[in-house]
């Protein structure tokens, strides 16, 4: 059998050949901003079509996800200082949007599973809790049946941050149409590649003429979204402008891999498990299985280190990298953006969150773009298994 190279696990699939025509337009033009044409710009068409893929009444491109769930927290009309629950197992622009909203992010424990702990949820789901967002970590769906019924029950609005999970289903539903708003992102590393970017989506008329507002539609650009007028009306010069837009390029770009995000999702989908299936063979290392409710689209594999010593974890990552296959165990770096106690920005102490701390010193993370091919699989999963042999093996040979 012929050997592979390494396989390139960062680089994206090439754009659609389709977008470049729309693209010499657009630089033929100048017509970057998405509020010079009359009707139909990109950004405009690309909401329409977003909106219309996940069955929904109305989406709003902006500059990232992170941008969508901030414009979020503030459409909520959420006062100063409410507390947002969210997993403690996210990205740091989660907690980051609550505080650019003014608001206090409360953190919730996440299993080995990756998941939120449901007991510690409705431990901390106090009366003063205003809003929760659910990351979806990593394409991993906490149990959306548990988490909406004790939100409806008392009220409180939940937002889906969805960027990793576009695709996924939830006992059918699409992720991101559960909660009150769902966002998404366009970023490099998601089945759907601006480079940047994000959506956020709702059924929520009024919310969404408030995001649209602060998202930088002034003056009356807003007469640029359709079916919104009354609530636009409602709101003019009444709210604060952010300025997050996206512009036309990155629409164009993005819309012709729509018509790929199906193919995309089945072949993550594809080679997320069958991966899994080879790491699971191994006694040191373990991929987590979906609730019975989730069909995911994932873009990446997480699996947990399983009996292994500290020194084992680092033997482990080495021997990995020299295989060709670069591991980020979540909590072993200093300034891995996803570990809570790095989140310093957050007013207070940093909590005590010993099952998510524990989760995050075993868990590891390895990019499995959906283009990878078996060869390229194949590399993947027998170096990893075969770094977790050699690290258990050197490990104990040198303590012995």
């Amino acid at each position: 059998m012929p050997q592979i190279d390494a396989p390139n696990v960062y680089d994206a699939e090439p754009i659609p050949e389709a977008a470049r025509t729309e693209i010499d337009r657009l630089l033929r033009t100048g017509d970057l901003f998405r509020y010079t044409a009359a009707a139909d710009a990109p950004v405009t068409l690309l909401e329409r079509e977003f909106a219309e893929a996940m069955g929904c009444k109305y989406a709003l491109a902006v500059s990232s996800c992170s941008a969508a769930l901030f414009l979020s927290l503030r459409a909520l009309g959420l006062p100063r200082g409410t507390k947002v629950m969210i997993p403690a197992f996210t990205f740091a622009a989660v907690p980051s949007a609550i505080v650019h909203a003014e608001c206090q992010p409360v953190l919730v424990e996440c299993g080995s599973n990756y998941r939120i702990d449901l007991k510690d949820f409705e431990a901390k789901f106090t009366d003063d809790i205003g809003a929760i967002i659910i990351s979806h970590m990593r394409g991993h769906t906490s149990d959306m049946d548990v988490i909406m019924a004790l939100a409806d029950m008392r009220g409180v609005p939940v937002i889906e941050d969805a960027a990793h999970s576009l695709g996924t289903l939830w006992s059918g539903r699409k992720i991101g149409t559960i909660g009150k708003i769902g966002c998404f992102s366009f970023q490099s590393y998601k089945l759907l590649n601006a480079g940047e970017g994000g959506v956020m989506i709702t059924d929520d008329a009024d919310l969404v003429a408030r995001a649209v507002i602060m998202s930088g539609a002034y003056e009356h650009n807003w007469k640029k979204h359709d079916g919104l007028k009354e609530a636009f009306e409602r709101w003019q010069n009444k709210l604060p402008l952010y300025n997050l837009r996206l512009q036309n390029l990155s629409a164009a770009v993005i819309r012709p891999q729509l018509k790929e995000l199906a193919r995309r999702v089945n072949d993550g989908r594809s080679n997320h498990d069958y991966v899994a299936d080879q790491l699971n063979l191994s006694p040191w290392l373990d991929v987590p299985p979906p609730l019975a409710q989730e069909l995911r689209a994932p873009d990446s594999i997480q699996f947990n280190l399983v009996d292994m010593s500290d020194d084992e974890v680092t033997a482990f990552i080495t021997a990995a990298e020299a295989a060709g296959v670069k591991v980020q165990v979540f909590g072993k770096s200093t300034d891995n953006a996803r570990a809570f106690w790095n989140w310093q920005f957050i007013e207070g102490e940093t909590p005590e969150l010993p099952t998510t701390r524990a989760m995050l010193m075993r868990a590891c993370d390895v990019r499995l773009p959906a283009r990878l091919k078996k060869p390229e699989l194949d590399f993947i999963a027998e170096a990893l298994v075969g770094a977790a042999a050699t690290a258990m093996e050197e490990q104990r040979a040198y303590g012995t």
